[in-house]
């Protein structure tokens, strides 16, 4: 048995003993180190007092024990070989960059603040306040082992991944006498301006493998540990917050004020006046666990957010959503979780006369209370539900608005559960999870480089020759590839096998470009994962693939293998972006907007026809597990200092046509494709938490389907020729759909924001009060059974669910603030 384990006692004991320090940085250390290790070995990535967590099941293949070295972590001794292709000094930018070699001890008693800074920020990185964002400086600011004390704020730069050693947990602790602003970390400095990063405009950047301390700040002064108004393809990853639990304590976790997320996993709160303050448009949070605080989660506001696997323990309110009032939190699904010795489990502002009317809604399902008085409290500190001083479960109860599948139906009460396909359920009824995997447990001789194949990653050289070779030689000597940071230019399909395990380094991306994906008659996949009738898992992670000028037959990715459902295939932060980026020849002065001219068949761009489908999960695959997956078609160029809208046209989004079906969907994103954005046809047995979709900015200037033709192969929709025309609004009826459902069974859907901003780059169409007029439709449904979808929110469109041919849900009937929501939809 490993240590760590051995020591959970002991290791519990230190997790929660906030204040314990001790004098020898050495012993400490070896502590912490034991800390990580258990953490590993554990389903959370720290221990609870309240309950003991079973080991994770043991993987698969056989995984080689820890080096001697207990802390030795390979992507700290690899050799870092990436290259940002794109930056203006290429060979001398560095990517990879340890805080040690900037001055920091980590030694518990230097102050550390400015080597940290001096290490994310060296090179001429983008900074909040002198820099809108960027993809040409990419970092990866690795902490060893240690204990870093700072008197300031770590300021968090644009395009970064902060990333401890998961083994040995390296600790950021404030001195008593910390300064900083708005976090330990900071991930979006305020300026004279506000904030120094536009926060719906935060992408692509990390932060894993930390304890946070704050203990040593007096618990009556405010103090944050991680500031983190972001959007698409960020994350936070196995993070430890240590806070005052002393009477009147004002420190917090995690700050969020504002942006379009997101996800987060695996974060344990020990103590805080707020575990957590979370406000921003949505998001998909998975295990978290709380413990002691105050209360655990502060929901200020929001338009949706899916809660999976929370734990709440020994904390006075669990989740608290009406701090806002009414007009402030739009929807919230929480799931798969508990709530222990708190007198309140969840309050509302949700009550019978409460406006808007679909305000605070709320879904609950396979949630266990454990000693909560009040399960729900809603507005006037009236019970909604009833708790009990022992053990409690709730299959499933909600408030809201509900479309079974007519409405709207106001309900607040038990409500039908989900019939769970048993194919997408762990242990316990739970649905599947699964962490990205950091292979921490791997000596440094299972990995192999692609760039020590020959592959340059320098976004001029045909990699497809070399890359494919790195490939093969891993998956041939059962080991993991590390795509070295870089830009990989491929002019043909890179095929991964079953077997295959990618890890990039701060978004490795395989960029496609040439004539073979550029024929709109016969697409071609630019990453084929696994071919037709092959069987078997793969693993990916930190990785994009996107496509270089115009690519009229690129599919991005083609997912084709038959993966068993106990241990499905899994990617993890991989993500597409289709344009608006250096390297891409798809920027301003490339493909610029154009809305004073009528665009038609005659005199579009071809040029900025960027690619085909974005993803398709073909007929024959099955076992799919996807986690915080944003595949974007740029709706601005990232490298301009205006972020100056630009026009790319992609056909489709997520194509799911497998007849066997069994994915999940974690935190997924896709955005700005022309015909549709998540398509689910004749599949069945999928799992999605809080989808989020915008239709193409450019809409209807062209309409859908222009410029791409119909194929039927593919169930492409057909789109009408004329507009909508209701009293006085004339409204678009020919804009991508944001999810459709064609002839499939259990597909269930645990919040989904459907978003349409603009008509031909204008936003007066989703003004609130102007009838909704951006598009006429958004979310289809055609036959099939079994689907419900939890939580649906709309913006810009005047009719929120078309089932058969026929509207059902008027928006103004589901009025929340600047969205419209319907807390159920089920099919007939």
């Amino acid at each position: 048995m490993h240590s760590a384990l051995i020591l959970a006692p002991l290791l519990a004991a230190f997790s929660t003993a906030q204040h314990v320090h001790f004098d020898i940085p050495e012993v400490e250390r070896d502590i912490q180190s034991m800390l990580g290790e258990y953490h590993q070995y554990t389903h959370y990535p720290g221990p609870s007092p309240t309950y003991w967590h079973h080991p994770k099941p043991r993987p698969t293949k056989p995984v080689p024990a820890l080096p001697v070295d207990k802390c030795a972590y390979w992507l700290a001794d690899i050799k870092h070989q990436g290259i940002a292709a794109f930056n203006p000094s290429p060979s001398t930018y560095t990517v990879f960059r340890n805080v040690m070699d900037f001055g920091a001890k980590g030694d518990g008693v230097a102050d550390d603040t400015v080597a940290i800074n001096n290490a994310i920020s060296s090179g001429g990185r983008c900074g909040p306040g002198t820099c809108a964002s960027t993809t040409v400086t990419p970092a990866v600011v690795y902490f060893p082992p240690g204990v870093y004390m700072i008197n300031g704020s770590i300021i968090d730069y644009y395009y970064t991944q902060l990333i401890g050693n998961p083994n040995c947990l390296p600790t950021i602790r404030a001195f008593a006498t910390f300064a900083g602003g708005l976090g330990l970390i900071d991930g979006d400095q305020y300026g004279a301006n506000g904030l120094g990063f536009g926060s719906t405009n935060v992408f692509w950047r990390q932060i894993r493998n930390f304890i946070i301390d704050m203990t040593l700040v007096p618990a009556g002064s405010s103090v944050t540990g991680i500031h983190w108004p972001t959007a698409q393809a960020t994350s936070i990853q196995n993070v430890l917050f240590q806070m005052s639990s002393d009477n009147g304590t004002q420190h917090q976790g995690v700050f969020i004020e504002s942006g379009s997320g997101g996800f987060m996993n695996d974060l344990v709160f020990y103590g805080g006046l707020n575990g957590a303050v979370f406000g921003n448009q949505q998001f998909t949070m998975r295990n978290l666990t709380f413990n002691n605080a105050v209360t655990a989660i502060d929901q200020v506001w929001d338009w949706g957010w899916t809660y999976k696997s929370i734990n709440i323990n020994n904390c006075s309110i669990g989740l608290d959503m009406s701090s806002g009032g009414t007009t402030a939190v739009g929807s919230v699904v929480f799931i798969d979780s508990s709530i222990s010795n708190t007198p309140i489990g969840i309050r509302t502002s949700y009550g019978s006369n409460s406006q808007p009317p679909a305000a605070n809604s709320l879904i609950l399902e396979n949630v266990n209370f454990n000693n909560v008085p009040i399960a729900v409290q809603g507005a006037g500190n009236i019970t909604a539900l009833e708790g009990t001083p022992t053990t409690s479960h709730i299959d499933a109860w909600g408030e809201g608005h509900a479309y079974t599948p007519n409405g709207p139906n106001t309900f607040e009460g038990s409500i039908p559960a989900v019939n769970r396909p048993a194919s997408l359920l762990q242990s316990g009824g739970k649905y599947y999870e699964r962490s990205k995997p950091q292979y921490q447990q791997y000596p440094l001789s299972s990995f192999v480089s692609a760039r020590s194949f020959g592959a340059t990653g320098d976004g001029h050289t045909d990699d497809t020759t070399a890359l494919q070779r790195a490939i093969s030689a891993a998956k041939a000597s059962n080991k993991i590839l590390f795509l070295d940071h870089g830009d990989y230019l491929v002019s043909k399909t890179i095929y991964f096998p079953s077997g295959s395990r990618t890890v990039g380094e701060s978004y490795s991306v395989i960029l496609s470009h040439g004539d073979y994906f550029n024929n709109m008659n016969q697409p071609q996949p630019v990453v084929r994962l696994g071919l037709q009738g092959e069987s078997g898992s793969l693993e990916m992670s930190d990785i994009i693939v996107s496509t270089q000028g115009q690519q009229r037959g690129a599919v991005l990715f083609e997912y084709n293998l038959n993966s068993p459902s106990s241990s499905p295939s899994g990617l993890w932060d991989v993500h597409a972006r289709v344009g608006g980026f250096a390297g891409s020849n798809l920027q301003l002065a490339d493909c610029p907007t154009t809305p004073t001219i009528n665009v038609t068949a005659a005199n579009l761009d071809q040029n900025c026809i960027a690619a085909f489908m974005t993803m398709h999960l073909t007929k024959s695959s099955s076992g799919l597990y996807l986690e915080n997956n944003w595949l974007w078609v740029a709706d601005h160029d990232v490298e301009d200092p205006a972020l100056t809208q630009i026009t790319i046209y992609a056909g489709r989004g997520l194509l799911v046509d497998s007849q066997a079906g069994v994915f999940w969907m974690v935190g997924t994103s896709v955005e700005h494709h022309t015909l549709y954005q998540y398509q689910f046809v004749n599949t069945q047995n999928a799992f999605a938490g809080q989808i989020q979709t915008e239709t193409p900015y450019y809409q209807p200037n062209p309409s859908a389907p222009l410029p791409f033709p119909y194929v039927a192969s593919l169930n492409d929709p057909k789109f009408p020729n004329t507009t909508v025309v209701d009293g006085d609004l004339v409204i678009p009826a020919a804009d991508a759909w944001g999810l459709r459902i064609v002839d499939s069974s259990d597909i269930l859907i645990y919040g989904a924001g459907l978003y349409s901003f603009f008509n031909n780059y204008s936003t007066t169409c989703s003004d609130q009060g102007n009838g909704e007029v951006c598009q006429d439709r958004i979310f289809e449904v055609i036959g099939g059974s079994a689907i419900t979808v939890y939580n649906l929110n709309t913006v810009g469109t005047h009719e929120m669910i078309e089932v058969n041919g026929a509207n059902v849900a008027f928006y103004a009937d589901n009025a929340n603030g600047f969205i419209s929501t319907v807390a159920i939809f089920r099919s007939a």
